[in-house]
């Protein structure tokens, strides 16, 4: 035997083969021979080792050394620098969350919480050589059982293991042995259900193509157990690697012995042939994979008789996937007991699972049963890329459903999948994201099911085809009042009557969509509306349905580029009458929906409307009012909310008067967002605006103090608009809260607009994550702080503040600290003199999806504070506001209108703490529901405009504008503002990156007119 210095492990997955292992192989073998060094490192092609997003990848044994995405050129670095220089080629290394390299495989999160039982060899040896699956116990496990266990042993030692079948169903797969074992009949067929048909599922694959080797084996254990001297492997055409790999590996395991006649000398005869499958999906369906194995059309057949008794040919056969096979070699070897200490009480061992879709781990997984599935999602699969929300985890593939985020801490056992209402399935786990619609994503697997339907029945056949035509007409905007009922109960029916498992669970992504989606569903039904931007029928372009005010964005950004700024504000205005403030402070979900983003980066959507906002206050026009309708409005609260239904209203010809509990207009505008990043004399011009539309401010009128709902309605009022916002803290609770110098963050920044007070030392601690928190801290190094921390008790991707607001801060010299909450604030004299802080760890999740934080016990310190600024959120004051008898803020969705006939609420009073776009389109939608309630026909209204782009659209890559910013230290010497407004020619740049995504082509080739709805 040859011995090596170092053995060059070569991923050879099908990923890795796809994405250039092999020319990674051959480079790495030239250069070894090159530097002289085939005596010393021998190169081995493996099966997958897993993270498919990291390949090509080599591991580098002993050393245990990882590296990934290699290149013919990464090759010979690692020859030249690692396998003959020693040292680590550090720029092929994964890097963790920090940016530190990660040397070792085990040492990789991926890796780290996964248990191998299945997958114990697959990315370890070559599957190709049964001598490195010998030395790996290879064929150990038949041997015992040849010579030191009965059939009924075997059995029972698996029944034992508590082993069940991992091909979907979940039966034990020591009971189904046992009724093979017991059936009458001769001679007995043991077959390998290797047609894994799946969407995004791999796993059996692997294994054959990695491992081949523990299945063959395992197989002929089977076959000692239940009687039968011949095999089958049931294999989908669309696999030739592994079909390669295994008709290899029989011929290997035939020469050796250990197939054939007299098995090791035991007396024992057993061989295996393959049978290859024209890839049909019914034919996962064990019945039906029977008739296609025998050569007939794959159709299920009624159940009983079970294959067990009459099976292939009509006699007993026992039937399990690759992955309950690649199971059974450990348990024989190392005893039911080990192998049921992994798992839950009811699911043992392990389970391997294909995670795709949106994550950024993506590939095989091994995991113990009851492994929660956030931890999955989060812990090895690295969470979802781009800084995207989790939606929802698709088990069981189209048989199965959907999780959303509220059960991540679901522990992922054929128990509580199937009280959730999906199933383990063959272990494919597909990951969405926000981006997803939920409506489309179970129509694409209906579709997919309709599609695979053998039609042998009626209820798969037909069934399933009615309920596609509901789901497509439901995306294409067609949908009706009872289309979900319907899908209801063709679903019921479909599962009730089909004949094989599959038409069985055929409906589950509909119904699972339904269950905990359905708001999208009614979105698509009720408001014509795709909340995801997926559905093209139902919008005109992703950002303008990701604004929550419905902007149409495509339209003027075009007529930026046409240089006509005066119908670029006008377009603004249609849905949203603060475009310079927006332009400034909008967290801009558009951009996130920028399709450019494909390309190379999303559009400066907000940069833009800042441009020709700023514009327009340089050159501004009077709004255009309708004639007065003789009928009296009052908005109560001069916020963006109230602000915006005064203004639309107003231009409607009602006459609208606002009144205001402060001293100045703009609400939280006003008080809450630094004069930094929101000027007082922009918020000043865009409310004179609103004012020149007719609309009247009255300051220093509080509702329950200066006035009441009845003394409106006394004076005339037609409607009332209750916008007052969220203006109360949450409280801190901790001890010292009340000692002097402990601000909230709202108070904070209300007294620093309004310039009253502040009392700031030179050290402050901000404790939260929120914008309002970033805020505090940027104002209080302003107003003198020479230190500032902020303690927030998530991770900086959790954070709610916007990204670049964290950034500018950092510059300015705020300090973060993540992971930590405090305990206590620190007083003497009282006064703040400290404050002490423990440090957090990432717990389970909540049921939005984010992870909670626990303390680390002993972790605790203090540090010297003058001051401490909580921004911990806010909430709905309702307890000045005198009320009528029987009224609330509770509102009706539709309307927006209170228990009160007449009386209208919206904004963050009902909603909580919303984003400025969000209260802005919460005031139009109110807008629209007082004209309506006053006999208006605002709601009727429907703009129709010409899409077309009379100019070239570039698609090539282009550099998204870079918006300049004063440098940090003039910032923080004053409260000048940080973001200048684009130059017209960056404007103009940046505006021919726009993809026009608006403008859609008709069949005869023709650009639509396309409409906009109020």
């Amino acid at each position: 035997m040859e011995f090596y210095r170092k053995h060059v492990l070569v991923c050879g997955g099908g990923g890795c083969i796809s994405s250039g292992c092999i020319k990674v192989k051959d480079r790495l073998l030239n250069k070894i021979e090159e530097m002289n060094l085939s005596s010393e490192i021998k190169v081995i092609i493996t099966g997958c080792m897993g993270p498919c997003h990291l390949g090509p990848m080599v591991v580098i044994y002993p050393d245990g050394v990882l590296y990934t995405k290699v290149t013919p050129e990464g090759a010979e670095k690692i020859i030249e620098k690692h396998l003959f220089l020693g040292e680590i080629v550090e720029e092929l290394l994964i890097k963790d969350s920090n940016g530190t390299p990660i040397i070792c495989k085990d040492e990789n999160p991926f890796f780290a919480k996964q248990v191998k039982i299945a997958l114990r060899n697959v990315g370890l040896i070559d599957p190709m050589n049964i001598e490195e699956y010998i030395a790996a116990d290879g064929y150990r496990a038949l041997a015992k059982v040849l010579f030191t266990m009965k059939p009924e042993d075997v059995i029972e030692e698996i029944k034992k293991s508590g082993l069940r079948g991992r091909g979907g169903a979940g039966f034990l797969t020591g009971l189904k042995w046992s009724f093979t074992a017991k059936a009458k009949g001769s001679p007995k067929y043991v077959l390998c259900n290797a047609d894994e048909g799946d969407p995004g599922a791999f796993m059996d694959r692997s294994i054959l193509e990695g491992d081949p080797h523990s299945v063959i084996e395992a197989m002929a254990i089977a076959g000692y157990a239940v009687g039968s001297n011949q095999g089958y492997v049931y294999v989908r055409a669309e696999y030739p690697l592994a079909v390669e790999r295994l008709k290899h590996a029989i011929e290997q395991a035939r020469e050796r012995g250990l197939l054939g006649k007299d098995i090791l000398n035991s007396g024992f005869d057993f061989d295996i042939d393959i049978k290859v499958g024209a890839g049909a999906f019914v034919c996962g369906e064990e019945t039906a994979l029977i008739a296609s194995a025998e050569g007939k059309r794959g159709e299920p057949r009624p159940k009983p008789p079970f294959p067990a008794n009459e099976g292939f040919l009509g006699k007993p056969t026992l039937i399990n996937n690759v992955e309950t096979y690649a199971n059974i070699c450990p348990i024989i070897l190392r005893g039911a007991d080990w192998f049921s200490g992994y798992g839950t009480e009811n699911s043992k061992g392990t389970k391997v699972f294909a995670l795709a879709g949106k994550i950024k781990n993506t590939g095989l997984v091994e995991v113990p049963m009851g492994t929660a599935l956030g931890e999955i999602i989060y812990d090895i699969g690295g969470g979802i890329p781009g800084g995207k929300k989790f939606k929802a985890a698709q088990t069981g593939g189209p048989s199965g459903g959907c999780i959303p985020k509220k059960y991540l801490n679901t522990p992922v056992d054929y128990e509580s999948l199937k009280e959730l209402g999906t199933i383990m399935g063959s272990g494919g786990l597909i990951v969405v994201d926000e981006d997803t619609c939920m409506v489309d994503f179970a129509k694409y697997f209906l579709q997919f099911v309709q599609d695979e339907s053998c039609g042998k029945c009626a209820p798969c056949r037909l069934g399933t085809k009615r309920m596609l035509e509901i789901m497509e007409r439901i995306t294409r905007g067609e949908g009706k009042e009872g289309d979900i009922e319907r899908l209801i109960e063709l679903g019921e029916i479909i599962k009730e009557t089909a004949l094989c498992g599959l038409g069985q669970t055929a409906p589950n992504p509909v119904l699972s969509t339904i269950r905990y989606f359905r708001d999208e569903y009614e979105a698509h039904i009720k408001y014509k509306k795709c909340p995801a931007s997926v559905c093209a029928s139902l919008f005109n372009s992703p950002c303008q349905n990701a604004c929550p005010a419905g902007v149409e964005v495509p339209l003027y950004i075009s007529a930026i580029r046409m240089k006509d700024y005066e119908k670029a504000v006008s377009i603004i205005r249609e849905n949203n009458p603060f475009p310079a403030v927006c332009g400034r402070v909008c967290n801009h979900p558009c951009e996130s929906k920028c399709r450019r983003a494909q390309i190379d980066e999303p559009l400066a959507i907000r940069a833009l409307k800042r441009f020709v906002a700023d514009y327009d206050m340089k050159n501004p026009h009077l709004p255009v009012v309708k004639k007065a309708k003789g009928k009296k409005i009052a908005v109560i609260g001069s916020g963006p909310a109230g602000l915006t239904a005064a203004y639309y209203l107003a231009l409607e010809g009602y006459s609208v008067t606002v009144f205001e509990a402060l001293p100045i207009a703009g609400g939280m505008l006003a008080i809450g967002i630094p004069e930094y990043r929101l000027p007082k004399d922009v918020l000043k011009s865009e409310i004179e605006h609103i004012k020149s539309a007719g609309v009247e401010i009255h300051l220093n009128m509080a509702l329950g103090k200066d006035f009441t709902i009845e003394d409106l309605k006394y004076q005339g009022y037609d409607a009332i608009f209750i916008a007052i916002g969220a203006q109360k803290d949450i409280r801190l609770d901790i001890p010292g809260q009340e000692l002097y110098g402990v601000y909230s963050a709202l108070e904070f920044l209300k007294k620093a607009n309004l310039n009253e007070y502040i009392d700031i030392g030179k050290k402050v601690a901000v404790i939260g994550g929120g914008n309002a928190a970033v805020d505090a801290a940027r104002v209080a190094l302003r107003k003198g702080a020479k230190e500032v921390n902020v303690f927030y008790r998530r991770g900086p991707d959790e954070m709610p503040a916007l990204p670049e607001e964290v950034k500018d801060a950092i510059e300015e010299g705020v300090k973060f600290h993540f992971y930590t909450a405090p305990i206590r604030i620190i007083g003497e004299g009282g006064k703040v003199i400290g404050i002490e802080i423990i440090r957090m760890k990432p717990a389970d999740f909540d049921e939005n999806g984010r992870r909670k934080t626990v303390p680390i016990d002993g972790s605790s310190f203090s540090i010297k504070v003058d001051n401490v600024i909580c921004a911990l959120g806010q909430q709905v004051d309702l307890g000045a506001i005198k009320v009528p008898k029987g009224m609330s803020i509770t509102i009706d969705k539709e309307t927006m209108e209170t228990s009160i006939p007449g009386v209208f609420a919206g904004g963050d009073c009902v909603t909580g703490p919303s984003t400025v776009i969000e209260a802005i389109a919460s005031g139009r939608k109110v807008a629209l529901s007082i004209d309506k309630y006053l006999g208006g026909n605002m709601y009727e209204k429907k703009n129709y405009c010409s899409r077309t782009a009379d100019y070239e659209i570039y698609e090539e890559h282009r550099n998204r504008c870079t918006t300049v910013k004063l440098k940090a230290q003039e910032r923080i010497d004053s409260f000048k503002e940080v973001e200048l407004t684009l130059e017209e020619s960056a404007a103009y740049e940046e505006a021919c990156r726009c993809l026009r995504c608006d403008v859609k082509q008709n069949e005869e080739d023709e650009v639509e007119y396309a409409k906009s709805y109020n």
